[in-house]
């Protein structure tokens, strides 16, 4: 038998070694932490937020194996009433939005489990606030939650923890650690693209006075100077018009542009490169270059299977794992699922034909049309209405559509 080994002699080979949230130097005098960078880069922010907010607003739904083919909704199961309103002060949208935010930025996130009184309820705690605790370095067991009024202690089992991957620690990696040079660069150049914008920029060009020119005395360039300034820079009445310039002056070009600087290409390959960090397809965070009808609609089903379908199982798989159990003694009967139907299975023209050429016939009543327009319901629409040329299998004497015309004894 090869299962010899306990997994208590594993768990005493060391101890937990998790560190907490870190910090990027974007320059020399300047780190932020992760919050941070999500805060105020753009492409970071734009590429989580995108995720966080597609996941958010699929249904969870809680299901009861029957059968190898068959399965069933359950809502009125606590599971069921917790995922809807996981708390009294927090909706399912705002809870699961909050949640892949804290797992895409720092690639771990918590839910505390309460019971006030009775009421069960899920707590989300914010990654900066909690720290993994315990000497068993396979797993946590137990969390340390740190605030301005002290810190708590919490059992593994009132937890609900979500990580990713690390090559030596049972807690996630940030992506934003492997953005780190990428985000220092787009940080440095954006700085050094402000300070010209600011400081060089706005000098569109500069006075050129030939050498063999008349002499001009303090107070005649101090003059030239200041009417200048008042008539062409600025606010001034003759600003973007054409000068008139005396004494062989000549007026040359020297200002730096948005598109000199590149500007947007930075931006652009910033968001790129984010966006590549989190499986994102270019085209869903506003990258357009090279997107078409046809690729938007492949990447937009792309999206939901191979960008979010690895967070989806992770969310259901770590709920099954460490919430069902609560309320099951057979838990294995039980799971949650995210409803991708409605992101799917494309637009109502293309259902709705796909459908009915499957079936071979009707598939929606007349009052069921109406509900889909918000319309009451009508005398007699719950009948599905099939029309005379459509016969089953079987039927050999199918009602004809129209009785036969007699022929005309006149005609030829």
């Amino acid at each position: 038998m090869a299962f010899v080994a306990t997994a208590g002699s594993v768990q005493r080979l060391s101890r937990q070694n998790i560190t907490g949230p870190s910090r990027i130097m974007l320059s020399s005098t300047y780190a932020a932490d992760y919050a941070e960078i999500w805060k105020t880069q753009e492409s970071v922010r734009t590429v989580v937020s995108f995720l966080a907010r597609n996941v958010a607003q699929l249904g969870l739904h809680f299901y009861e194996r029957v059968g190898d083919t068959d399965r069933q909704r359950l809502h009125d199961h606590p599971i069921a009433a917790l995922l809807r309103r996981p708390n009294g002060f927090t909706s399912r949208y705002r809870f699961i939005n909050a949640l892949i935010h804290d797992f895409c930025i720092y690639d771990n996130a918590y839910w505390l489990k309460t019971n006030d009184n009775g009421a069960v309820g899920l707590v989300r705690i914010p990654p900066t606030r909690i720290t993994p605790h315990g000497d068993d370095w396979l797993t946590p067991s137990a969390f340390k939650v740190s605030g301005t009024a002290g810190t708590q202690i919490y059992p593994a089992d009132q937890i609900v923890y979500f990580r990713g991957y690390s090559v030596e620690q049972d807690a996630g990696v940030s992506p934003l650690e492997s953005l780190r040079r990428s985000l220092r660069e787009e940080w440095s150049s954006s700085e050094m693209r402000e300070q010209i914008m600011r400081n060089g920029a706005r000098m569109s060009g500069y006075l050129e006075r030939p050498a063999d020119a008349p002499a001009w005395s303090e107070t005649a360039r101090d003059r030239f100077r200041r009417q200048w300034q008042s008539q062409y820079s600025g606010n001034g009445p003759g600003a973007g018009g054409t000068p008139i310039l005396e004494d062989g002056m000549r007026f040359t070009a020297v200002s730096q542009t948005a598109k000199d600087l590149q500007y947007i290409e930075g931006r652009k390959l910033t968001r790129e490169e984010v966006a590549a960090a989190y499986f994102v397809p270019p085209p869903m965070v506003g990258i357009l270059e090279n997107a078409t009808f046809s690729n938007i609609t492949e990447q937009h089903k792309m999206l939901y299977t191979d960008t979010l379908g690895p967070i989806l199982t992770m969310v259901q798989e770590e709920i099954e794992l460490q919430l069902i159990p609560d309320f099951e003694p057979a838990p294995d009967r039980f799971y949650v699922e995210f409803n991708l139907r409605e992101k799917l299975t494309g637009s109502f023209e293309e259902r709705a034909d796909a459908i009915q050429k499957a079936v071979g016939a009707p598939t929606m009543t007349v009052n069921e049309a109406r509900a889909l327009d918000n319309r009451p319901p009508i005398d007699g629409g719950d009948v599905l209405i099939v029309p005379l040329n459509v016969t089953q299998n079987g039927d050999q004497n199918p009602i004809p559509a129209a009785p036969p015309t007699p022929a005309d004894p006149a005609a030829p």
